[in-house]
Parts: C-alpha cells; structure tokens; sequence
C-alpha cells in the first residue's frame, strides 16, 4: 500500500467528511485520464460488473429493440446465476459455513417505481427473477428465507441443488483447514477488534498453499481447478452482480444478485438484497448497485447515497467517491482497518452519464477493479480506486507464532 498513514490520518480526523479526504478523491481522480470516466451521454446503455460481460450484448441487444429495462438487466445478473462455474452467484455459489447455498437478490424498476427483494433463499437458482415476482405479484417488496422459497415455487420456479460437486469440495477443503477461521468473533466495527500482529513469510504461504493443493487433488479437484480452489480457501470471495439500464427514452432500471461470503453463517443478508444499500434506482435521476463489503456498504445506504448525490447535482464520479469517503469516516481513516474493507460502486444518471468506482485499485482474490459497459459498443473499464493498491481479505489470517517467523538456519 502505498498511502502514507500519517498523511491520510492528518486530514481524515482533522476534517469534516467533505473536506477531510478531499486530498485523497482529489488525487484519485487526478490519476486517471479524464476521458476514462467521461460521461458517454448515449442511451441505451448498460453498466454492470465485470463477471456480467459475457452476457452484456445479448441483453443491449433486447434493450437497444425496445425491451423493458428491467428484464433487460435481469438477461444479465441471469448468467452468472446460471453458470454452475461462477462461484459467486446462483448455481455453483459458494455455501454457508454448514454447506448450504443461500441467495440474495433485488431489483427497482423505473419507470413503475417499483421493487422487489429476497433474502436467505435456499433451493432456488434465479433469485434476481424471484425479486422481480415479487415486486409483481405480491403487495410486499420483501420476502426471506423459507417463505420466500415456498413463493418462488408457488410461482412455477423449480427447486434444486445449488452445491455443485466442485463447490462441495471446496467447502470441504475450507471445513478441514479453515473451520476456526469464519465469521464468529468480533468483527472490524468492534471497539475492541485488534489486527493480526503479522503476517506469514512468502515462503509459509507457499507452503500452505502447496499442503492445499495436495489435499484439493485427494478430494478429487480436477488438476487444472485446484489452484482456484485453494485461493478460494485462504481468500474466502465475496460474489455479487449488478446491473443498470437505460433505454433510449430515459427509462431506468437495476438489479443485484448473490450467493453472499463464502462460508458466512447461515441466514446472513449482506447489502444484495437491501433496498437502497446494493441497489437502488430512482426514475428521475440515476440508478447504482455495489459489489463487495456489505456490512460496510449497509450502513452507509451506499447505492441510495450516490443516487442522492446525483439528485443534488453530483457527477456519477464524485457521487461514488463521496459515498466512499463515507465508508472510510465511520473508520476514522483507521488503515489499520480499512485494508480489510473494499467496494466497487456501479453507477449511471439518466443522461447516460457513468462511472466505476472503488475503494481499493484491487483486491487479493481478484485481478484490478474493473466494471463493464455497453452503449452500442461493449467494453471493460477500470474503476478510479480511493486507494493505491490491494485491500486484504476479512477475516484476517491469524497471526504467525513467533518461533514459527524466525529464519531457517
């Protein structure tokens, strides 16, 4: 990490939350070439995350004739929730720490300004259609759990198996090493939280890594999948899509979708589902969803507050940052804390204005921030990062006993 502690320290205590990281979104932004995140000004046009590329020219297509926005975001977040190799959402989603798979979805469509969610759902595999059933065909936004899935099947969605045998096993794998490293115990918000002491050598790492692997191919990891799955042991993922839309009359639509933290405790609801946290979409003004610390993210009502921020005259850029800096406030630009914490906002005002933004320029179980586009030419652009660098994975790794950290002889 490159951000000096002190300097961040200086200005993130002394001043108020729209002064004192201005340094910081300032020189964020200055690091970019303007036209980066420059506005397109076109519609129609798509903006999600990056694992909904593959699947972005056959939605804008739909979009681009005529397709209501909303089902035309849900072509998107549909085909990762599909694909059984995704491991962040739908099918294939990595489970709880007892094995089971649960989903979260929402979804806000514009131009009736309306929404749906649901939470905690087990068994069914399109959660983000399930949203939208809700939002039509019940007088609630909301439904959790046990009844959400008696709905979703009352409504014609089938029930199934959402462990695949790959993501089975890479439970296993974190069950048999990993069980005592999971989300009980205090978390980064608790006054009394203290960070690991250290961390282990490369070489401890590479060690572990190599015990993994031969424990991966004992149970049964096919050999050219083994390396991700360890990686997803020692850096347990958080998995989410979102998508906005808008069409060439204005019409604006959004949803996000998820199989939530690997191995998080069972019943757990991140931002995904939440109104105005993971996604929210106001017909007048924009759209936005986020990816990555959901605690995080609902307590700063993410999506809502940028969206917020565009009504009161924001560029999609500087509404993301601000929301950030909001993130970074309730930490007291406490780094200590903060390399442990990361999120990607997606963002899109009703002009066809855009930005991706995100609190870290990457994450250790993922390549550079990245977003994707589509207003008549599909594209993957980098987000503009709060921070230089790569956030850590929570929870932290434990510390190394010091006998273990002396140097070998």
């Amino acid at each position: 990490m490159t951000i000096s502690r002190r300097d961040f320290l200086t200005t993130a205590v002394a001043g108020s939350l729209s002064v004192g990281l201005a340094d910081i979104a300032g020189n964020a932004q200055e690091s970019e070439k303007p036209e980066a995140n420059s506005p397109s000004a076109k519609r129609p046009i798509m903006v999600c995350a990056h694992n909904g590329y593959n699947y972005l020219d056959d939605a804008y297509a739909f979009l681009a004739a005529g397709g209501d926005t909303l089902d035309a975001a849900l072509r998107v977040v549909k085909g990762p929730e599909d694909d059984p190799n995704d491991t962040s959402v739908g099918l294939g989603g990595l489970p709880n720490e007892e094995g089971v798979v649960e989903l979260d979805a929402c979804c806000m469509h514009g131009p009736t300004r309306r929404a749906g969610s649901v939470g905690g759902v087990r068994n069914i595999k399109n959660v983000s259609l399930v949203s939208k059933a809700v939002m039509e065909h019940t007088g609630h936004v909301m439904l959790v759990g046990e009844g959400a899935e008696r709905f979703a099947v009352a409504m014609g969605f089938p029930r199934e198996n959402l462990l695949t045998d790959h993501s089975r096993k890479i439970w296993l794998l974190w069950k048999e090493y990993h069980s005592t490293e999971d989300w009980w115990g205090p978390g980064l918000a608790d006054p009394h939280w203290q960070p690991p002491d250290a961390k282990p050598r490369a070489d401890l790492l590479e060690e572990r890594f190599r015990r993994l692997e031969e424990r991966a191919a004992d149970l049964g990891i096919a050999p050219e999948l083994r390396k991700d799955a360890v990686h997803k042991v020692l850096f347990p993922p958080t998995g989410t899509i979102h998508c906005s839309a808008l069409n060439a009359q204005g019409e604006m639509s959004g949803c996000t979708t998820t199989s939530g933290l690997a191995y998080k405790l069972p019943g757990r609801c991140g931002d995904s589902p939440i109104i105005g946290a993971g996604c929210y979409t106001d017909q007048d003004v924009g759209s936005a969803g986020a990816t990555g610390s959901g605690e995080e993210n609902i307590k700063v009502a993410g999506a809502h507050t940028i969206v917020e921020n565009m009504r009161h005259g924001m560029s999609p850029l500087d509404a993301g940052m601000d929301t950030l800096k909001r993130i970074v406030r309730n930490y007291n630009g406490d780094m200590d804390r903060l390399r442990f914490v990361d999120m990607t906002y997606y963002i899109l005002r009703k002009d066809g204005a855009y930005a991706g933004v995100s609190l870290w320029e990457s994450s250790e179980t993922s390549k550079p921030h990245s977003f994707a586009v589509h207003d008549g030419t599909k594209r993957s652009e980098k987000t503009v990062a709060m921070f230089k660098g790569t956030s850590e994975d929570f929870p932290p790794k434990p510390k190394v006993p010091a006998g273990v950290m002396k140097e070998p002889k």
